[in-house]
């Protein structure tokens, strides 16, 4: 029984990239269940693709093949990898830290091979899009159980890109964090969790500040809901993968704050 490869993309809906992956898939491994993670990642965005694979694993099937694509060094030098994690998982995409994030929720990384088979990769190779001609077929031969090193030469794990996930500075009365990422709705998902609220002595706060750089302070309401507050006003909560998020209930918060993935900000209480 084949496999069932978690796909994710920064490709969106609008051109037909997902599709044709899809079908390179579908004529390798026609068995394969195909799950489509999301293909809505902010173009180019890699660390933001590299944490919603990372806390998408605990969900997903224990033998998953992860196929993940947020590629802007697509046709460089940069390496196309498979790694294999401690837990079993198998995880193909562009060297460039996407993977990272997932095979260290995974257990870590205990093997990879630069994808090399002429057995493998579709020719002719386009330049610009690997996603079909080099991640889609690999995952599908590992789909249909091919080893590892058929996709080709071993790689030193210590050598893949990986991207740091920075955590919190924590201070008496104030957390220093960073934008982890932010969803359709305008919510905007932090570097902090909620026992780090404990740690800055910030947990019997009912409500905190928000400081940007670009829009300055904003209040928010400790919640359990989006509807603990009333429409417009914002909320601090814990979102469905554990880490804190600032919302507003009924509209976007990202927009309002002009804020980005990466961007930096603190929280502290009022007064």
């Amino acid at each position: 029984m084949a496999r069932p490869i978690v796909f994710c993309s920064d490709y969106g809906l609008a051109d037909e990239f997902v599709g044709v992956c899809h079908g390179v898939i579908a004529r390798i491994a026609p068995d394969a269940r195909i799950i489509d993670l999301t293909h809505g990642i902010r173009a180019m965005d890699v660390r933001a693709g590299a944490a919603e694979l990372a806390g998408s694993v605990r969900f997903m099937p224990d033998d998953a093949v992860y196929l993940a694509v947020v590629d802007p060094g697509v046709g460089t030098s940069r390496r196309g990898i498979a790694v294999e994690t401690a837990a079993g998982q198998l995880l193909v995409g562009p060297d460039n830290g996407l993977l990272s994030l997932a095979w260290k929720e995974l257990g870590g990384a205990v093997r990879s091979v630069e994808i090399t088979s002429e057995d493998v990769i579709l020719r002719p190779t386009s330049h610009t899009f690997h996603g079909r001609d080099v991640f889609a077929p690999a995952a599908a031969h590992l789909a249909m159980g091919a080893p590892l090193e058929s996709l080709g030469l071993d790689v030193e794990a210590g050598s893949l890109v990986t991207i740091p996930m920075p955590g919190p500075q924590i201070a008496d009365g104030q957390i220093r964090c960073g934008v982890l990422g932010i969803d359709r709705f305008g919510n905007v998902q932090l570097t902090a969790r909620e026992d780090d609220l404990s740690r800055a002595r910030l947990d019997d706060k009912r409500e905190l500040l928000l400081e940007t750089d670009e829009a300055g302070v904003v209040t928010l309401t400790r919640a359990r809901t989006f509807d603990d507050v009333r429409s417009g006003q914002a909320a601090l909560i814990v979102d469905s993968a554990g880490w804190l998020a600032a919302a507003m209930n009924g509209g976007s918060l990202a927009e309002a704050l002009r804020i980005r993935v990466g961007d930096p900000v603190v929280l502290s209480p009022i007064g």
